[in-house]
């Protein structure tokens, strides 16, 4: 907007100052013809008194020299009655130009070499026609005019700039609010949610400024709400948690009763911090620093280990692999274990007894690729299972254990993907991002590394 703004200034101050300019200059140049040709005809008004009183060489020349005409001026007077002819001074019209003039009877101008000769006739006494001719070099008639011309031409060049500056403050008087507006806009994109912008500038800016304040106000309401309603269905999980693990506690000794209790520890640890975390206030969340992260082997290990109980009893085959070395990634260990939590129980969930099902880690030099795989049936719209609040393709499913990993892997700027498993039923394919770009560039990264992604995939497989 500023260098429009300054541009369209340039463009019509240029304009203006053509349109002006050009005809001054052409009248400076006719004024300063006029002016030399003024001069010449002055010059030979003074000598027609003495022509007309004597023809004398002696006489005319001292008339002459008192012109102050000295070698520019000539006087050509012909042989008649009682009279000689008189060549006095140098000739430089034609004889043409001058018998031109004497039959005519008026002044006229005639080019010569170097400039142009005024050639004004004056009546004699003895009735000739004498014929003053004043020489009238270019440099004359072009004095003053390249002086005056730069003058114009710095005159305009001022205007020019003048108008530059000027169209240059309006601009960052208008651009300075939009920026303030855009870098607002892109803070609360990342999650400052106490950022304002300044109501300055324009009406219209000051406008847009003012609703983006207020936006920005409803949407701190609005997760506000969202925080103490989760907290609030979260709190109501507390009573039947108790009673189950009041029930739990009364199972007795064995490994099925203590995987129970384990369960229930754990489900209410979880949701007490369910609750601890939508009371917080926390509008920003910080990305993981170079030393977060956890072990992404390791915790594979210890979910399996969780789940294989569940597994046996339903006689489902687990098959694990990629786990021997440890694998670093910079997810936060909780958060892993949950969204392995979510894929394997909807595996359990939506697949019958007896179905096999995989856990696969493939560790490469700037990605680490998780695959959850099963037997089961699959899974019917892949995108629908992908969106928040919709049905995996199964009816009673939420959909929110995919959003789950989804926000897990794109918090690296990696991306999830739902296809079909060697086994013959789903594959759900996380990447996660372990060179440290920013979260954000899913689809760049999931054009970029596409073919990048296969060729880790075979060199694991």
């Amino acid at each position: 907007m500023r260098w429009a703004l300054v541009k369209v200034c340039v463009a019509v101050t240029t304009m203006v100052v053509v349109a002006f300019a050009v005809p001054l200059g052409l009248v400076i140049k006719e004024m300063a013809r006029d002016r030399a040709f003024s001069n010449a005809e002055r010059q030979a008004a003074a000598v027609a008194p003495a022509l007309s009183i004597t023809t004398g060489r002696d006489q005319l020349e001292r008339v002459v020299a008192a012109a102050g005409a000295d070698d520019g001026m000539a006087v050509h007077i012909p042989k008649g009655k009682g009279t000689r002819a008189v060549e006095l001074g140098r000739r430089r019209a034609a004889d043409a130009d001058i018998a031109a003039v004497r039959r005519l009877g008026r002044a006229s101008t005639s080019a010569v070499p170097g400039g142009s000769a005024l050639l004004s006739p004056v009546a004699l006494g003895s009735g000739a026609i004498a014929v003053v001719e004043v020489y009238v070099p270019d440099a004359e008639v072009r004095h003053g005019v390249g002086t005056a011309w730069a003058v114009l031409a710095a005159v305009g060049l001022a205007l020019v700039v003048g108008s530059v500056a000027v169209a240059d403050r309006l601009g960052v008087r208008m651009v300075r609010p939009a920026r303030r507006l855009v870098r607002g806009a892109r803070e609360l994109g990342e999650g400052k949610l106490g950022v304002r912008v300044p109501e300055e500038g324009p009406a219209e800016l000051r406008l847009a400024a003012v609703a983006f304040n207020s936006m920005a106000d409803q949407v701190v309401r609005l997760m506000a709400n969202e925080r103490e309603l989760a907290a609030d269905l979260s709190h109501r999980l507390r009573t039947p948690l108790t009673v189950l693990r009041l029930n739990a506690a009364s199972l007795g000794e064995g490994p099925a009763a203590e995987q129970t209790r384990a369960a229930v520890a754990q489900l209410e640890r979880e949701v007490d911090t369910i609750i601890r975390t939508a009371r917080e206030a926390r509008p920003q969340t910080a990305a993981p620093g170079p030393g977060a992260g956890c072990d992404a082997a390791e915790v594979v290990r210890e979910r399996m280990a969780f789940w294989s109980a569940l597994a046996e009893d339903e006689d489902r085959r687990v098959q694990v692999a990629g786990v021997d070395r440890p694998v670093r990634i910079p997810v936060a260990r909780a958060d892993l274990a949950a969204a392995l939590d979510a894929l394997l129980g909807n595996v359990f969930r939506h697949t019958p007894e007896g179905t096999a099902f995989a856990v696969d880690v493939h560790n490469g030099e700037d990605a680490v690729i998780v695959l959850v795989s099963d037997a089961g049936p699959g899974i019917l719209d892949p995108e629908a299972a992908l969106a928040r609040g919709r049905g995996s393709g199964t009816a009673g499913s939420t959909g929110l254990g995919l959003d789950i990993v989804r926000r897990l892997a794109e918090t690296t700027g990696g991306d999830v993907r739902i296809g079909s498993s060697v086994l013959g039923g789903t594959e759900v394919r996380i990447w996660i991002q372990v060179d440290g770009r920013a979260a954000g560039t899913t689809g760049r990264l999931a054009r970029g590394h596409r073919g990048r992604r296969l060729r880790l995939l075979r060199g694991s497989a």
